[in-house]
């Protein structure tokens, strides 16, 4: 049946280019236009993907933002309900990889999991990955959201929270969404007070990861805990 838009031969094309070459196959703006027209099947979604992709920085970008941005954008509540059942799960699959192996050995599978769910992000959070004795995870927990430069985190509370779930090691996560990573005076002394304090309960503080869009910074890697 025809979608009423004179597009159905373009996203049969687009559908074949997929199903044959894989995601590859097709460019970002033909990725989002392809899943938006699942979602709104009797408009030319086109001219919203470039817009969307172009207003948020990107694929990255438009998955992580805010609904509210996305409405601001253009989008309704279907095409952003799409967008976000996307984001889900390509972050869902991503922390898969990293519950089935010990965290410490699969260093780089965890990045590009925290890069998925953080990089983008508007606000700061603040994440703890509770591991067990075998480095595997056994809970990633949002402790804090706040602004666009600083949310909360409380020393007696990550400790413990620790406690409670019988971590034996943590690794302390959070996004800046400035885009730069480096660590901050402030970054480097609630890390060591919780290093401190976690050490006299027998936690290890394993890393502090800042995660931004230009990258990441490891607090253990910079020598800083």
């Amino acid at each position: 049946m025809a979608d009423g838009t004179g597009n159905d031969g373009h996203r049969a094309r687009l559908r074949t280019r997929l199903l044959e070459g894989g995601g590859e196959a097709l460019l970002d703006h033909e990725l989002i236009e392809y899943l938006l027209a699942l979602a709104i099947p009797r408009r030319d979604t086109k001219p919203l993907a470039k817009r969307l992709l172009a207003e948020h920085g990107g694929i990255g970008g438009l998955l992580s933002a805010d609904p509210e941005a996305m409405r601001r954008s253009g989008a309704g509540d279907t095409a952003i309900a799409a967008i976000k059942v996307a984001q889900a799960a390509a972050v869902r699959l991503l922390r898969a990889e990293v519950a089935a192996r010990p965290v410490i050995g699969s260093w780089d599978a965890l990045l590009d999991y925290l890069r998925a769910d953080l990089a983008h992000v508007a606000v700061e959070r603040v994440r703890v990955l509770h591991l067990n004795g075998k480095n595997m995870l056994i809970r990633d927990e949002l402790m804090a959201e706040g602004s666009i430069d600083q949310a909360p985190i409380y020393v007696r509370e990550v400790v413990r929270r620790a406690i409670d779930l019988g971590s034996a090691s943590i690794i302390l996560v959070h996004n800046h969404p400035s885009g730069d990573p480096s660590p901050s005076r402030q970054d480097i002394a609630i890390t060591r007070d919780i290093a401190e304090a976690a050490k006299r309960m027998g936690i290890a503080v394993h890393d502090h990861v800042i995660i931004g869009r230009d990258g990441h910074a490891s607090l253990r890697a910079l020598g800083l805990i």
